[in-house]
């Protein structure tokens, strides 16, 4: 079953589209979602989420700059925001949030650690003066871009452990799932966290992979609005598609580095008590 809204890309079922193109029940479910972010939701559309999927939870992964654009991008669309603050995310009544920003503080220290001094100077004068974007594109520039789409991914998981460990914990909450994950486009970072939830569960790096490059078709109805935003941010067309090898080399940087899944999420501290427990919530 295809689940489609008015207004919310690249949405799915994590366990159904595992477990179809795989011929067999590996993942629960009704449990674990998928999508680009949720904010422009009818109310057809919130209503579904709330009430016929029964969504309780919802994570999102996006840093404060986005939050900021796309309460700009409300304000100027004269959007209801009556359930929104006004640089936040809009809410359904009744759903629990839980904003996780994955590229957290470690991963900017990282980030801006390999920035020319001359460049670093620059970023701190465009934050003090309120230039965000401008700032973010500085970064894209002169770090993002030359390490390349799936190479940031291989950072973010370096260097946001404690982040990704906290995602991971909302499955295990009382009462949170079915849940929902999202970033913007709900393809990287998105498609990052699902990626190692997947691998705990022992799930093949083939259906891993196809979950994955789904979001190219998910996205493709607003591509040139995407491929707009990320223009604006310094970045290049090639970040607005799924990379066809971020999967492999994700599973392949885990097991050179780490030694594997277990031993990646054992230095993060999500320890073998709560992959059992994670199991136990996401496996058929």
């Amino acid at each position: 079953m295809t689940i489609t809204f008015d207004n919310i890309l690249n949405f799915r079922d994590v366990g159904k589209t595992v477990n179809d193109h795989l011929g067999r029940k590996l993942v629960r479910e009704g449990v674990l979602y998928r999508s680009a972010r949720p904010d422009e939701a009818s109310p057809a559309d919130r209503k579904r989420l709330r009430d016929e999927l029964g969504i309780k939870t919802v994570v999102d992964l996006r840093t404060k700059t986005e939050h900021l654009k796309q309460a700009e991008k409300r304000q100027a669309s004269q959007t209801d925001l009556s359930d929104a603050d006004a640089d936040g995310p809009v809410q359904i009544p009744g759903v629990r949030y839980q904003q996780v920003k994955v590229t957290g503080r470690r991963f900017e220290k990282y980030v801006v650690g390999q920035l020319s001094w001359w460049n670093y100077f620059k970023l701190i004068i465009l934050f003090a003066l309120g230039y965000r974007v401008e700032a973010i594109s500085l970064i894209s520039r002169e770090v993002l871009l030359p390490r390349g789409l799936v190479g940031l991914g291989l950072v973010t998981i370096d260097q946001s452990g404690a982040e990704i460990a906290d995602t991971l914990r909302t499955l295990l909450a009382p009462s949170s799932t079915p849940l929902l994950v999202h970033c913007t486009q709900g393809k990287d970072r998105t498609g990052l966290i699902i990626a190692l939830i997947l691998m705990i569960l022992s799930v093949p790096a083939s259906a891993i992979d196809h979950d994955y490059m789904l979001s190219t078709a998910g996205l493709s109805s607003e591509r040139e609005t995407r491929m707009k935003e990320i223009r604006e941010i310094g970045l290049t067309a090639e970040w607005g598609d799924a990379s066809p090898d971020f999967v492999d080399r994700v599973v392949e940087h885990i097991d050179v580095k780490y030694g594997g899944i277990e031993g990646y999420f054992d230095s993060v501290g999500f320890d073998a008590s709560e992959r059992q427990k994670l199991v136990e919530v996401l496996g058929a």
